[in-house]
């Protein structure tokens, strides 16, 4: 993995903390997933129990995209950063 992939990744991701609109539902599960597969990898654990609507949605979205690189995952989470800027 590059270093400028990186450095997009992390930049991105202060930058989601500042975006001009909250994003949706849907694209803050993205975001999430995209963030934890490539900063973690693929997602552990048992899924939250069914009160933990939240979490169990979090775990769901991360889960969906297990097997991708994290190459992958960090330019696509630059890239849905970047088109929630406008």
């Amino acid at each position: 993995m590059s270093d400028d992939l990186k450095e997009r990744f992390e930049a991105a991701a202060a930058e989601a903390k500042n975006l001009p609109e909250r994003p949706s539902n849907e694209d803050l599960l993205d975001l999430y997933a995209l963030y934890k597969q490539g900063s973690e990898g693929d997602v552990s654990g048992d899924r939250p129990g069914l009160l933990d609507f939240v979490g169990g949605a979090k775990y769901d979205a991360w889960s969906k995209i297990k097997g991708m690189t994290d190459v992958e995952a960090m330019q696509r989470y630059v890239e849905k950063v970047n088109a929630l800027k406008g």
